[in-house]
């Protein structure tokens, strides 16, 4: 297994399907809500084994915040501890990259996998155009 970042057309292509597979196909959301600009000059990682893609992640510099999004593993690969594989690298990334604090948007029902990762939720619960309900989630660096 390497999770890395996706520093070539085809490995940010495999970071797309494997956001088009969970997001758009598993958990119906529109397209017109999962591709935006930041695409083009966020930081891509992507998970992958032998078999091909397994999950990915974003990363977008807000000042001095990495926020991190668009964290998605493949059906086959959940409960193997590949979520949370991803999202140490991404935190060692923005650590790195001298940020002081990480942000997320977390589905509401994966809070408790970001609560586990140092992640605190704030705010109100609120939809984001895709018909899942989130809360903002920060943890320092």
């Amino acid at each position: 297994m390497r999770i890395g970042r996706a520093e070539t057309e085809a490995a940010r292509a495999a970071c797309f399907a494997v956001r088009r597979a969970v997001f758009i196909e598993e958990q119906q959301i529109p397209e017109a809500e999962e591709w935006d600009a930041e695409d083009a000059t966020c930081l891509h990682l992507l998970a992958e084994d032998d078999t091909g893609p397994l999950g990915c992640a974003r990363l977008i510099a807000r000042g001095t915040t990495a926020k991190i999004g668009r964290v998605a593993v493949m059906p086959r690969a959940r409960g193997t501890g590949l979520g949370r594989r991803i999202m140490e690298v991404a935190l060692d990334e923005a650590r790195a990259a001298g940020f002081a604090e990480a942000l997320l948007e977390s589905q509401v029902g994966v809070i408790g996998f970001y609560e586990t990762l140092g992640f605190a939720a704030e705010g109100p619960e609120y939809d984001d155009g895709s018909g899942i309900l989130h809360r903002v989630m920060r943890r320092p660096l």
